[in-house]
């Protein structure tokens, strides 16, 4: 297998890319709404009623106008949930309240639909709101195994939702694709890829089937109707590293591919640490040094911004510019690009000493040969590290404080 590319080919999390220092802003708005649970979701989600819609929003509003962004802001993403459960009057009212704040003038705003909630008129308010890019959760073209996952929809309903999000005319267009269900064979999965390939989006993301705690798919795993085998989920990795460039998607992080131009910008802000805003229950933030994540229940999260109390979070902590960077060091490793502990080192002001047991540790990969170090200094894994990705993120070293 054989995947080389020059520097220039292929995202790095570097300065380039992110802006040295100035750390660019993104924000991110949590939609919690659900009509059913897929068996593999352990997001936090609620079944959508007038009381809560009506909660919802104005919890939003008063969130938005309390913390509102600083600066200009380069991604939003809005997810779920299922964001397009939302009425036409509902999702404009929801890009109302983004689509006047400051945008960079090349933003990408991202939304997250299910085949099932799509149609041409919601799909028209979103474009005409300011929206950008669609990502689809397809997660499978096979009945049988959208059923295992409890997906709700028809295989004729995903060609039929992705053909109006096409005429509806967005610039960028990503498929979620999941793999590893149980009973899903390599040959399932290469006809998966198939059939997405032969609609043409412009980004893919390919994700393995987790077994969550409190999900439905757990419980069968814990009925031993269902397995984990990591031999066969390395070989679907494999597969798909190899097949997807060979089809025109340049494979710019282990999971996720894109045609050129088209590589998903709000998670490349999210991967260098960069800072983002989120608004909406159970939404997370990185801000101001610190990591917060919302009240996972939409009553109590609206209750305390309306009545402006004291904010409340399920869970926050301060971080250090070494704790920051030694995650930028964790996820610019899953990067196909790489990183270079240089850059990482001035966009975090800190002296480059502080990376030399992280640095020790890269050149024992390149020995070992899992990793190589390209002529622009940039360290990244190779296929044979890239499928330990978790196990290698595991041994990294802490940065050197002194």
């Amino acid at each position: 297998m054989n995947q080389t590319k020059k520097d220039s080919d292929l995202p790095v999390l570097n300065e380039e890319l992110l802006g040295r220092k100035k750390l660019a802003l993104a924000l991110y708005i949590h939609v919690p709404f659900c009509s059913t649970t897929c068996d593999f979701c352990a997001f936090y989600q609620e079944k959508p009623s007038k009381k809560r819609m009506d909660s919802y929003f104005l919890g939003l509003e008063n969130e938005i106008s309390r913390f509102p962004p600083d600066r200009q802001v380069s991604t939003l993403f809005i997810g779920g949930g299922t964001p397009g459960l939302l009425k036409p009057k509902e999702l404009s009212r929801l890009t109302g309240l983004v689509s006047n704040l400051d945008l960079s003038a090349n933003y990408e705003w991202s939304v997250e639909l299910a085949p099932s909630e799509i149609t041409p008129e919601k799909l028209k308010v979103l474009k005409d709101g300011g929206v950008n890019r669609i990502s689809m959760g397809v997660q499978t073209f096979n009945p049988v195994h959208m059923e295992a996952l409890g997906r709700k929809h028809s295989v004729t309903k995903t060609f039929e939702a992705y053909q109006a999000i096409r005429d509806a005319g967005f610039s960028s267009v990503n498929l979620d694709l999941l793999f590893g269900a149980p009973g899903q064979s390599l040959l399932d999965w290469e006809k998966d890829l198939d059939q997405a390939v032969a609609l043409q989006p412009d980004h893919l993301s390919t994700y393995c089937l987790t077994f969550e705690e409190d999900t439905a798919m757990y419980l069968r795993l814990s009925k031993g109707q269902a397995k984990i085998d990591p031999e066969r989920e390395a070989t679907f990795y494999e597969f798909a590293w190899e097949y997807l460039p060979s089809h025109g998607y340049e494979q710019y992080e282990i999971s996720n591919y894109a045609r050129k131009g088209h590589a998903c910008l709000h998670n490349l802000n999210t991967w260098a640490m960069n800072e983002w805003i989120g608004y909406g229950p159970s939404a997370c933030s990185q801000i101001r040094g610190s990591r917060r994540k919302n009240l996972a229940d939409v009553e109590q999260w609206s209750h305390w911004l309306i009545n402006h109390a004291q904010p409340e979070y399920l869970e926050e902590e301060t971080l250090t510019s070494q704790d920051f960077a030694r995650d930028a060091v964790l996820f610019g490793l899953r990067m196909n690009g790489g990183i270079k502990l240089g850059d990482i080192a001035n966009r975090f002001d800190l002296p480059t000493h502080c990376f030399s047991a992280i640095s020790k540790f890269f050149h024992r990969l390149i020995k070992e040969g899992l990793a190589e170090e390209s002529k622009k200094g940039f360290i990244h894994l190779l296929p044979s590290g890239r499928i330990l990705a978790d196990a290698i993120a595991c041994e990294v070293p802490e940065l050197d404080p002194h």
